[in-house]
């Protein structure tokens, strides 16, 4: 199978190097491609030193979903493309996910996540796809407080081990081989979901409803930092954005019942959040933060399946200003 590998960047510079080092040309005949999100660092310099990897460098950050599917687009020839994160390195050979790919009703598997420390990356390996309450267990904290409760054991698949292989759970998106006509059937990653989070899970929930199978194969390892470029986030910009896309997918999966208790879980559990962000930043903006989910919780309760809904939003506009 003719492979490729998309890694997409923003202020990457501490990792991007260590990670393209990681993929070896001769594993991957479709191409490496990087896509940058408007870097402000040295992140463009550290990729375009390296000749074999092709670079599209967006003027403007477009969003995870945007960026992958840009990526994936430039590389037409692919069978199966290897989506990165920039902390991510390999530490096994691509061949062990694309071997499942013979199966032609596979659309994606993902591999072992390991710490700095070799130790696997419990509760982030995989996950089942989130239900109502499991969406409004971590919105309210619940999943925090009481990790061990039935709803979170369950959504963070905690019943099976990350040493044995699985089916029919979401791979986590820092990894994972997705079959490029798989990807073209389902319409790519939806846009909407901007700047980041839930692009990932929205996407392999849509493959695994259109009948796919979704494999985890432990056999396959990848280091993993996590978080890398979210850490400059302003408190008010990653709940906003984390916040409006979870109403989002809710919006696209669940039905009135289930938006229901998703939307008025964020409404809820936001407003303490605020009290403190109002403190971390010395600012009322968080507060202003605040109005906007309330108001797009209520647009996307009212709305469903958001087919009305224009593809920008007002988390997409905050994102371009900061």
């Amino acid at each position: 199978m003719r492979l490729g590998a998309v890694v997409i960047t923003y202020n990457s510079q501490g990792h991007v190097g260590a990670c393209l080092r990681s993929l070896r040309t001769e594993d991957f005949p479709g191409g490496i491609v990087v896509v940058d999100n408007a870097s402000s660092d040295s992140t463009l310099e550290e990729v375009r030193a390296l000749p074999y990897v092709q670079v599209i460098a967006n003027a403007r950050n477009e969003g995870f979903a945007a960026a992958a599917n840009q990526g994936f687009t430039a590389l037409a020839s692919a069978e199966a493309i290897l989506l990165l994160n920039p902390d991510v390195r390999l530490a096994s050979a691509p061949d062990i996910l694309a071997a499942s790919f013979a199966d032609p009703s596979v659309a994606a598997a993902g591999g072992m996540l390991l710490g700095d420390d070799g130790s696997p990356q419990t509760g982030f390996q995989f996950r089942r796809f989130p239900t109502p309450a499991a969406l409004a267990f971590e919105t309210l904290g619940l999943n925090r407080l009481f990790p061990s409760n039935p709803v979170n054991r369950n959504y963070r698949a905690l019943d099976l081990s990350v040493h044995e292989p699985a089916e029919g759970i979401q791979p986590a998106g820092a990894c994972v081989l997705i079959r490029a006509s798989a990807w073209r059937a389902a319409g790519g990653f939806d846009e909407r979901f901007h700047p980041l989070w839930f692009e990932d899970v929205d996407l392999l929930r849509r493959f695994s409803c259109g009948g796919w199978r979704i494999l985890y194969l432990p056999d396959f390892c990848a280091f993993h930092e996590g978080a890398h470029s979210i850490g400059s986030l302003t408190w008010s910009a990653r709940h906003l954005y984390w916040y409006n896309n979870l109403v989002r997918y809710g919006s696209l999966h669940f039905g009135l019942a289930g938006r229901l208790l998703v939307c008025g879980a964020v409404v809820l559990g936001v407003l303490p959040r605020v009290v403190l962000g109002m403190c971390l930043e010395r600012s009322v903006q968080p507060a202003s933060v605040y109005g906007r989910l309330v108001r797009s919780s209520l647009a996307y309760l009212l709305v469903g399946r958001q087919n009305a809904l224009p593809v920008r939003s007002e988390s997409e506009d905050f994102a371009h200003r900061v």
